[in-house]
Formats: C-alpha cells, structure tokens, sequence
C-alpha cells in the first residue's frame, strides 16, 4: 500500500535539507528521500580528501545554520562541510529516510506516485533536490585505454599516494581538474593537463575575496536570460582554489612549474592520444575570461565603493610558450592514471513527465513546473546562478516553500 503524505523531498544534500527545515518550520507535512545512508552524501563520497570550499566560509547559508564561526573568510575543508550537513539533519530532528532511492514518479488525478527502494509515496507535492551532478562525463574513447592505465572520474579521486607509481593524465581543465593536477604536481608526480575553455578568477582582489565583489555586484544573482545563450549555463566554474587558505590557479603558472599543458582530447587510438590544437586558444579564454570579470567589477567599485585602491593583477604569458601538441605516445609519456574531470551529467529521467528542454534541463519558473506541485530546487539559474550554490540555497527553498503553502 502507498504511503500517503503532503509533500516528498527527493535528496538529502543541500538543497533537500533546506527544504525539509523550512517545511518543518512551517508546519508542513513532509517525508525526505535519500539514497545514501548519510546527508551530504555528495560532499562525502564525491570529494577529494584535501577538498575545501571553494566560496569562503560565510557564503555557507543553510537556512537557520548561516556561518558563525570565527573564520568567516576561511574555506571550510570536506570533514566539516561534511559534519555540518550531519548536525543540521540531527538537531532540527528533520524526516530523512536515508537508503530510500527514487526510481520513478508519475502523476495521476490521485496526485504524485514516488517509486521508491523502500515502497512507494503517494504525494501532493514533489521537490527534486537532487542537484546537477547526477553522472560523470567519461568520453567513449575511455575504453581505448589499455587495463593497465587506471581511470576513474575526478569524484573518485582520494589523494596522490592512491594512484599507482608514473604519469598523471587528467582531463579537464576547470576547477576541479586544476585543483587536482595542482595537487599532484606538488607532491612530486609529472601531470599532463588537457585544457578546456574554461575561465580564470584571482581568489583576492581590491582587498576582498573574488566571490565577494561577485556576490555584491550581482553577478551570482544574475537570471539565466541574461546569458549568450541557453547552453552557457553549463560552463565550467572558473579556476580558483580554497586550499591553502584560498590562492589563484593559472595555467601559465602550471607551466612553469613544470606541468605539459595539451590541447582538448580528441580520441584515444593505438597508445596514443588525439588532441586538439587549441591550447593557445583556450589559454586566450581563460586568460580574456579573468579581463572581463575584472572589467565588470572595476565598473561596479567605481560607481558604488570609489575609494577602493585599484590594484593590477600580475600578467602572465609564460603556457604560450607550449607548442601545441597533436599526438602523444601514452607509453612513452610515463603515464599510468587517467582522471577525468569533465564535468557532470544531469538525470531527470526518474520524472515521467515532460519537464526538461532540449539540454535536459528542468523548465520552470523559481522552481515551479508546468506540472502543479512538481518543484525543482538547488540548480544554479534556477532561477539565479547563486540557487546552485550554498550561499543562494535557502533563498531557493524558501521559494518553493512559500509555493507549497499557498
């Protein structure tokens, strides 16, 4: 027999946790689906060892559990991002059924059917918390690899002393793929970096960390009409680190530290790699990238904080020295590990219902679908770019929220 109840919640990360505090606080009957036998399970098993925050410790705005801490421009390191998802789900006693996995919802006059692991709902309301991360990007040609290179998605990376003894080959160049060659470089391992287009921030600048001046300007708040085109939605985050106490990553830097930047990989054929001529071009990218965002925020201090000292970020060409490499004997190379950090994949298709555009993407209005009672929460331009991130999450929630109460 289903069990009847007012409103699911699918996923227990940010997002779902959000929802199911304001929900309780609002008195509203609520179950939360999570696949996983922990909350935040995303930040447990789907990080690096060494991983920080990547937005400084204040932007940490779970609804009713905002940063108060004594670091607020600190970068919180994975065990605590971690402990605070456990905590949150504990003291505000929040109705988390852990390894309860949603396979399916449908919807019928009788309201929605949530297919479950653990027996079926039958609800008047729906939230898919369930973030963008779904499923890693591996090319095809991934399985051109010889059994004797280990690869794995940039999820599943631990740390350098996992890996076996040689070469490091990772794939993708935003910010997780740098923060991980960045890792394994300096503890001693020759890295190659295949570089995508993706951009570059300094993590400091004009006395406040990046994020910030972002956040004041209203660049995190911007709605996705605002963008080139649909699909700029799902470009790589710039590349900027939060360990070591937050710093810059460059790829010119990369380079002269001794990292062989290649072009984007194009196939794997015979032991050799097929890549693409496009590293300088790329490195342009990142480089006009970083020009832009400080353009943008020079216009925004200006006009509204003009007595900021101007400062100029430090020019470097040195990667364009790289020749633009076509092919690579993997063999020769030394390498033995592939990493691929190409980002994510997103998966809806457990909602039976039309919701998605041509990218897969849900359509919706703050959260809201075409379907009454069906909601999507926690996606950046959903209906901010901030909505993905911890520091616009409750913002998100809350308008769903406000939606299921009235």
């Amino acid at each position: 027999m289903d069990t009847r109840i007012e409103t699911v919640v699918i996923g227990g990360g940010q997002a779902g946790l959000s929802v199911s505090y304001l929900l309780q606080l609002a008195g509203c009957e609520h179950r939360v689906l999570e696949a996983a036998a922990q909350p935040g399970s995303a930040w447990r098993s789907e990080r690096w060892d060494s991983f920080t925050m990547n937005t400084p410790n204040w932007a940490f705005r779970l609804p009713g559990s905002e940063y108060s801490g004594a670091d607020p421009h600190g970068f919180m390191p994975r065990a605590e991002i971690v402990a605070v998802f456990e905590r949150y789900a504990s003291q505000h006693n929040l109705p988390v059924q852990y390894n309860t996995r949603a396979n399916s919802i449908t919807h019928s006059n009788s309201g929605y059917k949530v297919e479950t692991s653990q027996g079926d709902f039958l609800a008047q309301n729906v939230v898919m918390a369930t973030g963008i991360f779904q499923a890693p990007k591996i090319p095809a040609s991934s399985s051109n690899l010889g059994p004797e290179i280990v690869q794995f998605p940039s999820g599943k990376y631990r740390n350098p002393q996992t890996l076996p003894p040689g070469a490091v080959l990772v794939v993708g160049s935003a910010q997780s793929g740098c923060q991980i060659a960045e890792e394994l470089y300096q503890s001693g391992r020759k890295v190659y970096l295949c570089v995508g287009s993706a951009g570059r921030a300094p993590r400091r600048y004009r006395g406040r960390d990046i994020f910030e001046w972002m956040d004041l300007s209203g660049i995190w708040s911007r709605p996705a009409s605002q963008l080139p085109s649909p699909r700029a939605r799902f470009a790589g985050n710039p590349q900027v680190s939060g360990t070591q106490g937050g710093h810059d990553i460059n790829l010119h830097q990369f380079y002269r530290d001794g990292v062989v930047l290649l072009g984007r990989l194009q196939d794997i054929c015979d032991g050799e790699l097929i890549l693409a001529p496009d590293l300088h071009e790329n490195l342009h990218k990142a480089d006009q990238f970083e020009q832009e965002l400080l353009g943008k925020i020079d216009a925004f201090i200006d006009t509204n904080y003009s007595g900021t000292p101007a400062e100029r970020i430090p020019v470097l060409n040195d990667a364009y020295q790289m020749p633009e490499i076509s092919l690579l004997d993997i063999e020769a190379a030394g390498i033995t590990s592939v990493i691929w950090a190409l980002g994510f994949n997103f998966d809806y298709s457990m909602v039976k219902l039309p919701v998605c555009d041509q990218f897969g993407f849900p359509v919706s209005v703050k959260g809201e679908t075409a379907f009454p009672g069906l909601y999507f929460t926690g996606l950046p331009w959903v209906p901010y770019q901030r909505s993905g991130l911890l520091l616009g999450v409750g913002e998100s929630a809350a308008q769903v929220v406000e939606l299921i109460k009235g």
